[in-house]
């Protein structure tokens, strides 16, 4: 379009003057075919040419836009589409001498294009249709979904809530959801373990209380029942205290445990691991010597650590007594303490009758025995190494445990150095 305009200036800007017929007679030595209509004007804007106006003596002044930017100077190119058509337009101030003389303006309807763009309209706006109706059921679909995968996470939430952890979510991908899902069933199974340990407790517990109530229950109904001598009714009565001691050791350790297990924070000292263990032994001195154990401790570096000192001694008071009560006669319990880096062990190994290797996992476990018959011969309840292992992690320590049948069982005790620095006073 703007070549065609620029070709029309051209002829006319060579015309030495702007008329009607001069101006007609120049555009008529181009081809200008596609051109619907063509429009000359002097600077002041007035028609010299119009192709569309027949009287050349009629005088009008199209003020159109494009027209008004030529006569100001400016090259203008605009289009449009209307009708199904593409109508575009130009214009392009003409010059004579360098001075601005007047303007070509021309349109030209384009059918073609016009129905070019009309098809791409109509292909957008199909395409358009058809992405939205996809979007809306995509949409229908991922919300019909995932309504559905949220609604078993829920189900199963319910279930758990009602106290049945074993309706777990079976749900697949790498969503968020997904993720949950997996984070739930952890949460379950821990809920799970936590709970058949519970039962077992109360189950372990009942059973281990109801055993001495029940031999006091039959010593004292024989006393009631039975006409017996005076000896006899002491023997009865001595029983039933032993039952009631073992009733009150066994509450004992259960709130023992049960306040190790609920306390999070506790207070802690710095003390030394060398006096507790000399302490500890001067305490079972006597029932060393009862069972013809000989305690050898080896103190090859002490050290200082953080934590509460009754745990401390509590700890090494049971391993001590375990050593003991389940030793040979003439045999030997030694307590190691040494220090390795930022770590210092305790090692209590003696040469008892070991333990069986099916039962190193379980000893640790509430009420757990190896050998029932001789636990109860010994007041043993197997809630101590259950307090034991609970007070160790309290003071952020491990406990291990090593053991041959019929050759001995080695504890082994870590816990993290708490270094004291030394201050000079300033003089």
């Amino acid at each position: 379009m703007l070549e065609k305009c620029q070709l029309a200036a051209n002829e006319i800007q060579a015309l030495n003057v702007l008329n009607n017929q001069t101006v007609t007679g120049a555009l008529n030595g181009i081809e200008l075919n596609t051109v619907s209509r063509t429009i000359v004007t002097d600077s002041t804007g007035k028609t010299i040419y119009d192709s569309l106006v027949y009287d050349p003596d009629a005088s009008s002044y199209p003020l159109y836009p494009e027209i008004i930017q030529a006569l100001r100077g400016n090259d203008v190119f605009t289009w449009n589409y209307r009708d199904k058509h593409m109508e575009s337009k130009a214009a392009i101030p003409i010059y004579s001498f360098g001075q601005l003389t007047g303007c070509v303006y021309i349109t030209e309807l384009d059918p073609q294009q016009g129905l070019l763009i009309g098809s791409l309209q109509s292909n957008m706006l199909t395409l358009t249709v058809i992405l939205e109706i996809a979007v809306v059921i995509f949409s229908l679909i991922y919300a019909s979904v995932y309504s559905g995968r949220f609604k078993k996470i829920m189900h199963s939430i319910r279930t758990a809530r009602a106290g049945d952890y074993t309706n777990k979510i079976d749900m697949s991908g790498n969503d968020e959801l997904t993720g949950l899902s997996n984070e739930f069933n952890d949460l379950i199974n821990r809920l799970h373990k936590s709970e058949r340990k519970r039962q077992q407790f109360v189950s372990d517990a009942s059973h281990e209380l109801k055993t001495p109530l029940a031999s006091i229950k039959l010593l004292s109904d024989s006393i009631l029942q039975n006409q017996m001598d005076e000896e006899t009714v002491k023997e009865f009565v001595g029983d039933i205290g032993n039952e009631a001691e073992r009733l009150n050791r066994m509450s004992q350790k259960l709130l023992n445990l049960a306040k190790t297990e609920s306390q999070a924070d506790i207070d802690c000292e710095i003390v030394y691991i060398a006096p507790t263990i000399e302490k500890v032994c001067r305490m079972l001195k006597t029932l060393a010597s009862t069972h013809s154990v000989s305690i050898q401790i080896n103190k090859i570096k002490d050290a200082t650590i953080l934590v509460q000192e009754d745990d401390l001694y509590q700890i090494i008071f049971n391993l001590v007594e375990n050593g003991i009560k389940y030793n040979k006669a003439g045999g030997t319990l030694d307590i190691t303490l040494n220090r390795s880096g930022d770590s210092v062990c305790i090692i209590i190994a003696d040469s008892g009758m070991g333990i069986p290797e099916e039962s190193l996992e379980h000893i640790f476990e509430r009420f757990y025995r190896v050998d029932k018959a001789r636990s109860r011969s010994t007041g043993g309840s197997g809630l101590g190494l259950s307090i034991v292992r609970s007070m160790v992690e309290r003071n952020k320590g491990t406990i291990q445990v090593e053991s041959t049948v019929d050759v001995g069982t080695t504890f082994y005790l870590e816990f993290p150095v708490f270094d004291m620095e030394d201050t000079d006073d300033e003089v």
